[in-house]
């Protein structure tokens, strides 16, 4: 089980949790409270970021906890579309194109998962992407569905636990439907410091 503190829940190792909520309401920072809460306790932490670049999300990071020779890592999807110079990949940070290129995006998580899980042997690792809502600004719902549907897919293989942010405001209720039936729960942020937390186990 993934023992997650801001949800007061323990998870099965395979689930994938949508994390939903207005703009300012906290979801980058509660996923990464997920993620860094992982790391403390010897497990992996991917971001799949479309938003901020690597440095500044590993900063935010740094903030929460030590990940210096750790598995922490990042997908950047941001650096490159914003034409950052030359910027290379190393065991920390990948880079795609930019948001829109989702089959890079899934194969720089693989490529992380396959080195952190069958390489280095870390069978915990957490997943998170902020957001989803970036995602459906380059691409339809279809499209991001079907990526979704692979990629949480991929975590369910790995026994990871996979954390993905949305703009509940920005998305109309066909699109919210929709994307929550890859979810095995749904954790809704608010303006209020108390979360609503549905597991599908709980």
């Amino acid at each position: 089980m993934y023992e997650v503190t801001a949800f007061e829940e323990s998870i099965e190792p395979g689930s994938n949790v949508l994390v939903s909520g207005p703009p300012l309401s906290g979801k980058r920072d509660l996923a990464l409270d997920v993620l860094a809460e992982g790391t403390d306790a010897g497990e992996g932490a991917i971001v799949v970021t479309t938003k901020d670049g690597a440095d500044r999300l590993l900063e935010q990071f740094a903030r929460r906890t030590g990940y210096e020779g750790k598995p922490v890592a990042v997908v950047d999807t941001v650096t490159r579309q914003q034409g950052v110079g030359d910027v290379l990949e190393d065991d920390r940070v990948k880079y795609t194109s930019s948001p829109v290129d989702l089959t890079g995006i899934g194969i720089k998580l693989s490529e992380f998962l396959e080195q952190f899980h069958e390489v280095r042997g870390i069978e915990r690792n957490r997943v998170a992407v902020h957001s989803l809502s970036t995602l459906l600004m380059y691409a339809d719902l279809q499209t991001v569905f079907r990526f979704l549907h692979v990629f949480t897919g991929r975590i369910q293989s790995v026994d990871g636990l996979g954390i993905y942010c949305i703009d509940s405001t920005a998305h109309d209720d066909r699109t919210m439907n929709t994307l929550k039936q890859l979810f095995d729960g749904v954790v809704e942020t608010g303006d209020g410091s108390e979360l609503a937390v549905r597991l599908a186990d709980a």
